[in-house]
């Protein structure tokens, strides 16, 4: 029915909407939606690095996003500068440095705008096994450490007196999200990746009763926004990555109608 590179985008599409919908709770429960915005940006200078030293994309976008989180946490105890002040100037910078970077060092001809916007549909079957392994690894650590996330996210100062691994957890999300974006970024591209995890978490807010169950949810409109999104791409020749966006955008605005609705009914 359907032709193997749009199967196999289908479920490298559902994996990341796997994944990015219980990471993505924490991101909105944090508001950390800028600081994975950064880590995105950063994701274009590990494409440059791919082409200069020749190592793997995941992992290069994988290393600058780890290195970039640390970076923050460095500046933020030198500084006196705030949290999202930071955060601009290091997300704008590095996504300038990066496409900089990529013009001077670029050994072939590069396509830009599916860095920036994703291609799903040219995941490959080595790339699909890269990606449903990785996933598998963040969905496993999410649902292991799943409790000691939600206590640090609800009170961290509550969290540290009784505890003393606080910054080791906070290491941990970091390394999560800095993963989900290196698997991703030929999926959704580094503009887009911070949208899946972000629309699919704020549609389940409205319409869950507890973290698990926004979790669930979370994963439904994301996979929904991910066949959405492919399937009216393939209908209206849409770019693909844009088009989940869209889906999960659509998904966003219905969800608010059903959250007013329930309301009515419970009045």
């Amino acid at each position: 029915m359907f032709d193997d590179f749009f199967v196999r985008a289908i479920i490298a599409g559902l994996v990341i909407a796997v994944v990015a919908g219980p990471l993505g709770c924490f991101v909105v429960w944090r508001r950390m939606a800028y600081f994975g915005d950064t880590l995105a940006h950063a994701g274009l200078l590990g494409v440059s690095i791919n082409m200069m030293l020749h190592v793997p994309i995941g992992l290069a976008v994988f290393l600058v996003s780890l290195f970039t989180a640390l970076t923050l946490l460095f500046l933020q105890k030198r500084t006196q500068l705030s949290a999202d002040a930071l955060l601009g100037l290091l997300s704008h910078s590095l996504l300038a440095i990066g496409l900089v970077a990529i013009s001077v060092f670029a050994t072939r001809q590069i396509d830009v705008m599916s860095l920036l916007l994703g291609d799903i549909l040219s995941v490959s079957k080595t790339d699909l096994v890269v990606v449903a392994v990785l996933g598998a690894v963040i969905l496993t650590v999410l649902l292991i450490y799943w409790h000691k996330f939600f206590a640090l996210t609800v009170n961290a100062e509550l969290y540290q007196a009784e505890h003393r691994d606080r910054g080791f957890f906070e290491m941990v999300l970091v390394v999560l999200l800095a993963s989900l974006i290196a698997m991703a970024i030929k999926v959704v591209g580094v503009l887009l990746i911070t949208s899946l995890l972000i629309i699919p978490a704020a549609s389940a807010r409205r319409l869950s009763a507890s973290p698990e169950q926004m979790a669930l949810i979370a994963v439904v409109c994301g996979a929904a926004s991910v066949l959405a999104g492919l399937m009216g791409s393939a209908q209206w020749d849409t770019p693909s990555g844009p088009s989940i966006v869209v889906a999960a955008v659509v998904i966003f605005l219905v969800s608010l109608i059903l959250s007013k609705l329930v309301v009515v009914r419970k009045v």
